[in-house]
């Protein structure tokens, strides 16, 4: 894979994004509220995604999982509702690890074709493709129906009279049948399960509640939780021969990485004996979901990955940058904290589980989260993301269903997102149906992003943060500006967020510091770019003298220097 390219991922969900059914029925079934289509993603549409700046096309919840939509008539075993969240289902509870979603084929015999006919066009239209790799846990009524005759399922020669085994799949209460106690029908009673199962988030109880994973269960990799954590990773567990079987099918479908969920709930040991198994038969990235920053360097390094989620770190200061509650000048400590390993972590201000900029949760208005977005995308070499719907402001604020009004993008439900709609229209996305403010904020990402994707500096170059020389600086405001250097040969990229709500005009001052650990020479004449309005100058940047920037609300400055 290139790797002197910026990453830059498009988060969608197949199942919303090209739902153009604007009626909503609350708690809707998929004739009531309609389903997104793989087929949506034209050759159009996918060309679009890439001119917004993108070069990785993240397709979230391919892989078949539960849900209350009846597919009997296809082969598929029907999954109770009482282990089904929502009515279109968690993409995460996955039912069949060898089987596509069935309601994002047109014809659902053939969604397998469909998906693959989709990668197609994806790698025609410039793309690469990621899809989840869901390994701590499955749906409770897991069952592969399509698996090739000599791949054993899961869970099929399992001893269910023991808690623990080595070579089981999955964790047992033997004697104990689950009881589910939350269920709004009777039918929701009636689910049965004996011996119970293990919940998904480590919940070893017959008796999850409504706020555990209690429609999945917990995979085994060999750790014996109730005696001290032991390991019993030699010989190679049963599981983990399994999840290889499962990476090599679908890498095999062309697929360019894969997004592991809740990576950290599995042992390091096992991605340290499957990544380097992928990556012999196949040219793959994997990008870990991890929160705890004391295991980053382990999963980095030991466990082979090649990205890791900032989310705790990067994500979790912007956003109180963006709302006022943080100075910007706490931006230095994430990187800082990082120790070294910044390039390999994804960042991003939304995804399927964080509340919309644009919601009343978070900012309000999905313009105040763009200087958030210009640090986010700029400050190092590292991928960034983008959500479906955040370049438009997509607001989440529909009370959808099992999700409810909670400034999220509702992965349960059957839906659509409005402002998808409105740019949609068979993906041409200037036919007057999307807002003027909607059209400004995706040409602002459409330009950010293509900086990224197309300017060297930015892909290769170092970084080096100006906040230590204007944290006293009365023409800066450290709490609502923030401001860096990046650098490659004969280049310097200058760039300024604003985070205030009004126009700016501050004065940069950039140490001697700066000058020597980049390497560019002070007050030589450049030839100086601004990258977003494309207007150029002669221009010089020295020491002796803070340098002027106008900065519009919002928003920020990217300043070119080419000597």
């Amino acid at each position: 894979m290139e790797t002197n390219k910026k990453m830059v991922i498009y988060q969608t969900l197949p199942r919303l994004f090209g739902n153009k059914q604007s009626s909503h029925v609350k708690y809707g079934n998929i004739e009531e509220n309609g389903v997104g289509k793989l087929s949506a993603y034209t050759e159009h549409v996918l060309t679009e995604i890439k001119a917004l700046g993108i070069s990785h096309i993240w397709y979230t919840g391919i892989i078949e999982h539960a849900t209350k939509s009846d597919f009997t008539a296809y082969g598929i075993p029907k999954d109770h509702n009482a282990v089904v969240k929502g009515t279109a289902g968690s993409p995460y509870a996955i039912k069949d690890y060898y089987d596509v979603d069935p309601a994002l084929a047109d014809d659902i015999s053939c969604r397998m074709e469909e998906f693959e006919a989709l990668i197609k066009r994806t790698h025609e239209a410039g793309l690469k493709a990621i899809i989840d790799f869901v390994p701590n846990h499955v749906a409770r009524q897991y069952h592969s129906d399509v698996r090739a005759p000599f791949i054993e399922d899961l869970g099929q020669t399992d001893d269910t009279t023991k808690a623990f085994d080595a070579n089981n799949n999955f964790y047992y209460l033997p004697g104990q049948a689950l009881e589910l106690h939350f269920g709004a029908k009777q039918e929701d009673f009636e689910y049965s399960e004996f011996p119970a199962k293990v919940t998904g988030n480590d919940c070893f109880s017959p008796n999850p509640s409504r706020n555990d994973w209690y429609e999945t269960v917990k995979l085994n990799y060999g750790i014996d939780y109730l005696n001290g954590r032991t390991t019993h990773f030699d010989p190679v567990p049963n599981t983990w021969e399994k999840m290889l079987q499962i990476l090599l099918f679908w890498a095999s479908k062309g697929v360019d990485a894969f997004r592991c969920d809740m990576a950290e709930m599995v042992p390091v040991a096992f991605w340290q004996w499957v990544i380097p198994k992928v990556k012999e038969q196949h040219d793959v990235l994997f990008i870990a979901e991890v929160y705890n920053p004391a295991e980053y360097h382990n999963y980095l390094i030991n466990g082979h990955f090649d990205y890791l989620y900032d989310k705790v770190g990067l994500y979790d200061t912007l956003r109180l940058v963006i709302t006022g509650e943080a100075p910007a000048s706490q931006i230095t400590g994430c990187w800082q904290a990082l120790d070294g390993i910044q390039s390999r972590m994804l960042n991003f201000l939304e995804n399927h589980d964080e509340q919309r900029i644009a919601s009343d949760f978070f900012a309000g208005d999905a313009r105040k989260g763009f200087p958030g977005m210009m640090v986010s995308t700029l400050m190092n070499t590292n991928p960034v993301m983008v959500y479906n719907g955040q370049e438009l402001g997509e607001r989440g604020m529909d009370e959808e269903g099992f999700s409810g009004l909670d400034g999220r993008t509702t992965i349960f439900d059957y839906w659509s997102m409005e402002s998808v709609r409105h740019w949609f229209n068979d993906g041409q996305p200037d036919d007057g149906q999307l807002t003027k403010e909607q059209k400004e904020l995706r040409d602002k990402y459409k330009a950010l992003l293509n900086i990224a994707l197309t300017e060297p500096v930015i892909s290769q170059g170092i970084f080096h943060d100006l906040t230590y020389a204007n944290l006293k600086n009365p023409y800066f405001n450290p709490h609502r500006q923030y401001a860096f250097l990046r650098k490659q040969e004969n280049e310097v990229i200058l760039v300024v967020a604003n985070f205030d709500k009004a126009e700016q005009t501050v004065r940069v001052q950039i140490p001697e510091n700066a000058f020597r650990v980049c390497g560019i020479k002070d007050n030589k004449a450049a030839r100086l770019t601004d990258l977003f309005t494309g207007q150029t100058s002669v221009s010089t940047l020295t020491d002796a003298w803070p340098y002027q920037v106008v900065l519009p609300p919002y928003s920020g400055r990217i300043l070119k220097f080419t000597y």
